[in-house]
């Protein structure tokens, strides 16, 4: 996956630090939301679905150990990274963070290099393996070779259609695929079809799977959530 499919919500109340994160981060190329609070960075997670969530830890209305565990919560953000940014350093506070459900505890300075390169390394976890003929991302394994679906210890066998419309979504998770595109990459350009065929192909992927993973963007597309 490349960066730039990455969505990172940067969540602090001193706006200068928040300016200076988000601008270092986009120069990266990483799509950045950002919110001045809990409360509110809350109510942007839900709304945006980042990838990735920095968190400083001394904010009013909600702190940031209350913030990550109402995440934590959530079913939504099961597997969302969550990392502290933050001028405790001390190690009960470290500690607390990481019991929380953060992923990682950065303690503020932090040069800007350094701080990309650990959530350059955080982010490698969402990314799909380098295994040949096979594609993973989050729970979902699938097997080019075999026309094989591996999802949470079950194994799945797909007619065509469905798995090569899965291997499409989770090829790039986040990506919004147009509906033209789906239907030339899966269907090509020589089949006709309408575009309630895409439609219940989707419904059918998501009786297997669940709600969750495959996102309807509406008026464009899909997209695949991990």
């Amino acid at each position: 996956m490349e960066k730039n499919n990455f969505k990172i919500l940067v969540v602090d109340d001193e706006p200068d630090i928040v300016e200076f994160i988000a601008y270092n981060l986009k120069k990266e190329g990483y799509d950045v939301c950002t919110a001045n609070d809990g409360l509110d960075g809350i109510k942007i997670a839900e709304k945006e679905k980042p990838d990735l969530i920095i968190l400083d830890i001394m904010m009013p209305r909600l702190d940031g150990v209350e913030t990550c565990e109402h995440l934590r919560r959530n079913p939504m953000f099961k597997n969302t990274l969550i990392v502290f940014l933050t001028a405790l350093g001390d190690e009960q506070s470290e500690i607390k963070g990481l019991n929380a459900g953060a992923d990682d505890y950065i303690v503020k300075p932090i040069k800007p290099k350094l701080l990309l390169s650990r959530i350059n390394a955080l982010l490698r976890r969402l990314q799909p393996s380098e295994v040949p003929g096979k594609n993973q991302i989050g729970d979902f394994i699938i097997d080019m070779e075999q026309y094989l679906v591996h999802y949470k210890n079950e194994h799945y066998s797909l007619p065509r259609k469905e798995f090569e419309l899965l291997n499409l979504l989770t090829s790039k998770p986040g990506k919004v695929f147009h509906r033209d595109e789906i239907l030339n990459k899966v269907w090509g350009t020589e089949v006709i079809v309408g575009d309630r065929t895409i439609d219940v192909h989707i419904r059918k992927l998501r009786q297997r799977f669940g709600d969750d993973h495959i996102v309807t963007v509406k008026g464009i597309g899909y997209k695949f959530d991990s």
